[in-house]
């Protein structure tokens, strides 16, 4: 490839980057104000994307220089950025579901142990334990309910010739047959 080839398409890009440079010069110029008047997870997004956009140029600049940028520094700016966008996301999906969940039991146990000798809060926390536990079996049962709700809208029926278990109680029992 000869230069005078090449020259249409580099005149090309010097008037898109121009462009592009004309485009960006109000948000460069003002880029602190803007900022400052954005919630702070927008703020996040503008900077993080502002420090990708001049990264991802310097990376282009190399790359057009011959330089193997895939080695430079720039990379080590452009995937540290990236760990930022991803800090982001997250932060903005919100939190996930919790993988710890407390120990009831043992944490009653301590409780019981520390407040043995204090009989009003002693009292105090079996009525709350008792309240746990009924609200748990209400959930449990409210759970069950729905599940057995959806399975019938849903046309999981029995089978017909199939025993439910209180035909089951009432039937009386056969006697089996010698054969």
């Amino acid at each position: 490839m000869d230069v005078k080839s090449i020259a249409p398409d580099l005149k090309k890009l010097g008037s898109n980057l121009d462009k592009l440079e004309v485009a960006l010069q109000p948000l460069i110029d003002n880029l602190g104000d803007m900022s400052s008047e954005l919630p702070l997870l927008d703020k996040a997004k503008l900077m993080a994307l502002t420090a990708y956009s001049i990264e991802s140029l310097l990376f282009s600049a190399l790359r057009l220089q011959g330089v193997d940028a895939a080695n430079h520094e720039v990379m080590t700016e452009l995937k540290r950025v990236k760990q930022y966008f991803a800090k982001i996301q997250h932060t903005e999906d919100g939190p996930g579901q919790r993988n710890t969940t407390v120990n009831i039991e043992a944490a009653t146990r301590v409780l019981k142990a520390d407040l043995g000798d204090n009989k009003e809060i002693k009292q105090k926390l079996e009525e709350k334990l008792a309240e746990e536990r009924a609200k748990t079996l209400l959930n449990d049962i409210q759970k069950k309910l729905n599940e057995d709700a959806s399975d019938s809208s849903k046309g999981k029926k029995r089978k017909e010739g199939r025993n439910k278990p209180s035909d089951l109680a009432s039937r009386p029992k056969q006697k089996k047959r010698k054969g």
